[in-house]
């Protein structure tokens, strides 16, 4: 009984606040949880320049609606699927997930909530809960599945301290360097030959 649990952003998709520097041309909205461990002080820092530049919820969503998934991933993604339960653990937030959903199959997916006020203003976030994804893993394994995990950014490190089999994916050299305990992979084929000597080892 196993379950494999992947970070949706920079894993499966595109980060949804690079898109959106891209296309605002605001610089700082590069700023993610690959260069930022504190999530509250980077969803501080994004809502204060949402609100510096008079930017609202729909204009992020619009750029999510121009948004795919990367290369390959619907495919790694169904062929995951076909073995393990699948489950995306992710800091992004429904209002922004829902497109490339649909263009994932949609998987399972928890994440979190954002706050607008009556002009669709973004005016806070509420997370599902603290440290979300180490918790979900420890919730799985309290239920006997063993989990696989994999991720990019310093907010996955926790899931994959917990998981059963934890693992780097497109994760930045720095990040890399900080973490050698997980093994880095670069391609969906090579976080399918970690999964799958990860299975093995386990009889």
């Amino acid at each position: 009984m196993q379950v494999l649990c992947l970070d949706l952003e920079g894993v499966l998709v595109p980060e949804i606040w690079i898109e959106f520097s891209q296309r605002t041309g605001i610089a700082e909205f590069r700023r993610t949880t690959r260069d930022e461990p504190d999530y509250d002080k980077l969803m501080r820092f994004r809502l204060a320049l949402l609100a510096q530049h008079g930017l609202k919820l729909a204009d992020i969503q619009q750029v999510i609606g121009g948004m795919a998934p990367l290369p390959g991933a619907r495919e790694f993604l169904d062929a995951m699927r076909e073995r393990f339960q699948v489950i995306v653990l992710s800091d992004t937030f429904y209002e922004f997930a829902d497109p490339l959903m649909r263009q994932l199959g949609r998987p399972t997916l928890f994440c979190h909530r954002l706050l607008t006020d009556g002009e669709g203003r973004v005016s806070d976030y509420r997370l599902r809960q603290p440290d979300q994804k180490r918790m979900a893993v420890q919730a799985l394994q309290s239920l006997n599945f063993r989990v696989l995990a994999a991720g990019d950014s310093y907010n996955d490190t926790g899931m994959l301290a917990a998981a059963d089999a934890g693992f780097l994916i497109h994760a930045p050299a720095a990040i890399e360097a900080q973490f050698p305990q997980f093994p880095a992979t670069h391609s969906y084929a090579e976080l399918r030959a970690a999964i799958d000597d990860a299975v093995r080892g386990w009889g």
